[in-house]
Formats: structure tokens, C-alpha cells, sequence
């Protein structure tokens, strides 16, 4: 399994840690957050991993080249042009993520204890094009699953939005958060007709009309979005715990 991790973020509810730094260089139990990802991802033998970079890129590059990466195959997506959103970013790295492996899609600022070879069985147990992973938890918008897990639509309970990808499923689909990981066949990037900047969701939804984009429901005991500053207030006192 191969990994693309998101790295390119401003940070902009991190305003107070990052009017100087990157995102991903953001510090979490005197680590950075980039440090953290990519020595999980290492310990479940990912060793090729794609980052993709945008707001102070060159730190990012400098960081990554100063640790030797981290005893791994480091290639870096440069979005310095234009911040692409998670699908352009992909569609971007698309030549350095091609081959036979799946591809693990994962967030920078992602904190968790999920077992990725877990997820990684799980994808190819139900031959997904796409494994989204999500949890039961309380957010305005919501991706609808069916009774099988499969992706029918979108919602903002905040507003009555939807997106409907399965008109037939979408009435009696189970809302379920988005969690920041995913894992795609590496087929999934000639399907990318999309140009430009545009969320991955958006891509998930219309391929969902004809592909299997499948939920893996994670009930792991941790899961953080330490992009939130009260969020990284709260792994930092993990961190210290488990110290």
C-alpha cells in the first residue's frame, strides 16, 4: 500500500500556531504533525508516501529533507502554484501515486489509532474502488450510506442541502461522518475527469453512481482532527497520559 498525505492545508483555524509555519509542521508532543503521520504510516509498513505541499512549502520540503525522510520513499506533490483541495491534489500526484497498490488517503492533521491493515483488509474484501472511513459522530454534514455501506448521497443537516448520488437509496441512508482516511484503487485516478480545484467528495459522489464507494465504520477509541485548536489541546493532554 502506498500513501498520499495531505500536507498542503493553511491552517487557517490554526492561526495562532501557524502565521510562521505550515500546518504539518505544527507541533503535538514535541513532534510535528507531519512527523506523527508519517512514522504511523511507516508502522504499518507504508515506506512510499507523496505529500502534498502549498503554504510555507519550502519548510516542509526543508523538514522532510533535513530527517533524511524518515527512512522512507518521500516524493512531494508541489501545489505552490495553486492550493488544489483534496481532489485536484490528487488528480496532481496522480503520476507519483500510479501502480498496482491501493492508495491510502490520509490527513495530516489526523490523529488515531485505527489499524490500518484492518481497513486495508477490509477494502479488498469488498472490492471497492473507494473506502471512505467514517464514524457515528455529531457534525452538521453527513455522507448517506446504504443498509450495504454504499456511498448514495450527501447532506447538511444545518441547511436541507443534499447531493444525491443513489436516488433509490438516499431516503433510507445512514448518515455517517467523514472521517479524513481513505484508501482508493489506483484505477480510481483514470476516472478523474474533474479539472482544477475541487473536493474529493464531489468526485466520490459521481463515481458513486456506477462504482463501488463503500464506508468502513470506525469505532477505534481515538480519532482527533488536531486542525481544531481545541482538538490539538486535547491530544496534547493524551500525549501526556500515555507519557
Amino acid at each position: 500500500m502506498k500513501a498520499f498525505l495531505l500536507a498542503a492545508g493553511l491552517g487557517t483555524r490554526l492561526q495562532e500556531h501557524t502565521h510562521d509555519k505550515p500546518k504539518a509542521l505544527v507541533s503535538l508532543a514535541g513532534k510535528p504533525l507531519l512527523q506523527h503521520a508519517i512514522e504511523r504510516l511507516k508502522s504499518f509498513g507504508i515506506s512510499d508516501i507523496t505529500i502534498n505541499v502549498f503554504h510555507f512549502a519550502e519548510q516542509v520540503i526543508s523538514f522532510i529533507e533535513k530527517n533524511q525522510s524518515f527512512g522512507v520513499n518521500i516524493r512531494v506533490s508541489d501545489e505552490r502554484d495553486q492550493l488544489l483541495d483534496t481532489g485536484g491534489g490528487l488528480k496532481k500526484a496522480s503520476s507519483l501515486l500510479k501502480g498496482n497498490e491501493p492508495i491510502l488517503i490520509y490527513n495530516v492533521d489526523v490523529i488515531s489509532n485505527l489499524d490500518l491493515n484492518l481497513l486495508l483488509n477490509y477494502h479488498l474484501q469488498h472490492n471497492a474502488l473507494a473506502t471512505l472511513v467514517v464514524r457515528p459522530r455529531e457534525t452538521s454534514r453527513y455522507l448517506m450510506f446504504d443498509p450495504n455501506l454504499q456511498l448514495a448521497g450527501w447532506k447538511n443537516f444545518g441547511n436541507g442541502e443534499s447531493r444525491i448520488s443513489r436516488p433509490g437509496s438516499f431516503e433510507n441512508a445512514r448518515p455517517l461522518a467523514f472521517s479524513g482516511i481513505h484508501i482508493i484503487q489506483p484505477k480510481m485516478l483514470e476516472l478523474i475527469t474533474e479539472e482544477g480545484k475541487f473536493p474529493i467528495i464531489d468526485l466520490y459522489l459521481r463515481l458513486a453512481k456506477n462504482h463501488a464507494i463503500k464506508a468502513f465504520v470506525d469505532n477505534s477509541t481515538i480519532w482527533m482532527d488536531v486542525g481544531k485548536p481545541d482538538q490539538l489541546r486535547a491530544a496534547e493532554m493524551l500525549f501526556r497520559l500515555k507519557d
